[in-house]
């Protein structure tokens, strides 16, 4: 790219444009964009595609190129030429993201229009309006009926792996496209594992492109990348929201995405019980197992199908000496208030007791035997969460991650799901065994 180059070679090629060229060219996307930003051709030159999604980590240049894209649909060669399309559905996952982020937002379509090219927004309409007469109006996938009616020749479709009806209004934008030759469609999104987006990928008629967080760092702040890899590093999360990858199920997987997705985003009352389950690494060093260390509490007001669990806290930590892990179990549990400390011991047996008393002598301490396999202890554990009696606090991704990998056939990742153990072993305290004596008949005395 020019910017790369030397100040001489910028000097010498700007000096070789007139000022009308070098007034056009901060809107000539075309010398700008990165590969993943521009539609693919096929061998022949055409675009023979219907679809085209854009799959990228956060801050990959994936709005810009949308804009650009619609851009290039509705402009001529001159201003009030007509370009390919001249009506274009904008859809995004509510109205205030089509108006902020793809209409208004720094890399939307007035951010990258030339002034003699700029649309009007027509905010009460909810329509933008070039000088040649092309139209886009805004819709919310939230309202998929109001798809219903409109015809158009274009569209954007945006972060589609986010839409709460994504089916319906998918549905309806492709009904809406049917004007012109060959109508098409620009989905900009970050890859989640959503049943529309797996579907879209599939079709024959979709091409893709692709791209890392990474690849436009150039307009990203370098303490942000910093910051984000070494949070999230070999993450689920990172995989999808940096890498830009769609990460389908594992085969047999106890816990799915969207299993996953589903316990996000409820407010934690106040619980009857809180639990530190341990998952201890008897080894210390920098090579050894990680340490699993989960906090989590439960409402078990009412008979026990209504009892729910909150996962609050994922302190696992790694090449801790056993000393060092106990510490951070019972910081754990003042930190959240915890009544107890449930500990796995068939590694180490009364060593793992022993280490905790050193730490803590009076903290409330329960041992458990794991008596059957790591999948065959999760299988009742996974089951609250297809019932929906699960959820989850902010900041527990790798924790999510290990759980996607869980199978009935045993982990399919590297190295130990010791985060996975001390879930199992805390929702095991909180609501398996506390259930099942429930349900145990009483015998009377006489």
């Amino acid at each position: 790219m020019i910017a790369s180059a030397s100040a001489a070679v910028r000097d010498e090629f700007l000096s070789s444009l007139s000022d009308p060229q070098v007034l056009a060219l901060p809107y000539l996307f075309e010398f700008w964009a990165m590969p993943h930003q521009l539609p693919p051709v096929s061998d022949m030159g055409r675009e023979d595609w219907r679809s085209w999604v854009i799959l990228g980590g956060r801050g990959a240049g994936k709005t810009r190129a949308g804009a650009e894209w619609v851009r290039s649909m509705v402009e001529g060669a001159r201003p009030l030429d007509p370009g390919r399309a001249r009506r274009v559905a904008l859809v995004g996952e509510t109205y205030d993201q089509v108006r902020d982020v793809m209409i208004r937002g720094d890399s939307g379509i007035l951010a990258c229009s030339p002034p003699d090219r700029m649309p009007e927004w027509r905010a009460s309409e909810r329509r933008l309006v070039w000088p040649n007469g092309a139209e886009a109006q805004a819709f919310s996938a939230t309202d998929p009926e109001a798809m219903r009616g409109p015809q158009f020749d274009a569209a954007w479709a945006d972060e589609l792996g986010k839409w709460k009806k994504a089916q319906e209004a998918w549905d309806q934008l492709q009904f809406a496209l049917r004007l012109g030759d060959r109508p098409r469609v620009c989905v900009t999104t970050t890859p989640r594992n959503a049943e529309i987006l797996r579907k879209l990928l599939e079709a024959p008629s979709t091409v893709v492109t692709h791209a890392r967080t990474e690849a436009n760092r150039a307009n990203l702040a370098q303490s942000f990348l910093e910051e984000v890899r070494a949070r999230y590093a070999g993450s689920r999360l990172a995989r999808q929201e940096l890498d830009g990858l769609f990460l389908g199920d594992v085969e047999g997987a106890l816990w799915t995405g969207a299993m996953i997705e589903a316990t996000h985003g409820r407010d934690i009352p106040k619980l009857s019980r809180i639990v530190v389950a341990l998952d201890p690494s008897v080894s210390g060093g920098a090579g050894a197992d990680e340490c699993g260390i989960v906090v989590a509490g439960a409402v078990t007001d009412g008979p026990p199908q209504d009892w729910q669990a909150w996962v609050l806290a994922d302190c696992t930590v790694q090449g801790q000496s056993p000393a060092g892990w106990a510490r951070a179990a019972i910081r754990a549990m003042e930190i959240y208030g915890a009544d107890r400390l449930v500990a796995e011991v068939n590694q180490g047996g009364k060593l793992v007791e022993e280490v905790v008393r050193q730490v803590d002598p009076l903290v409330p301490m329960k041992s458990v035997h794991a008596m059957r396999g790591k999948a065959a202890r999760a299988e009742p554990v996974a089951a609250l969460y297809e019932q929906g009696r699960v959820f989850h606090a902010p900041g527990l991704e790798k924790l999510e991650d290990q759980m996607c990998r869980m199978t009935s056939r045993g982990y399919a990742g590297q190295g130990s799901p010791d985060r996975v153990d001390a879930l199992v072993w805390a929702l095991h305290e909180l609501i398996v065994a506390p259930a099942a004596d429930w349900r145990r008949p009483r015998i009377r005395m006489a």
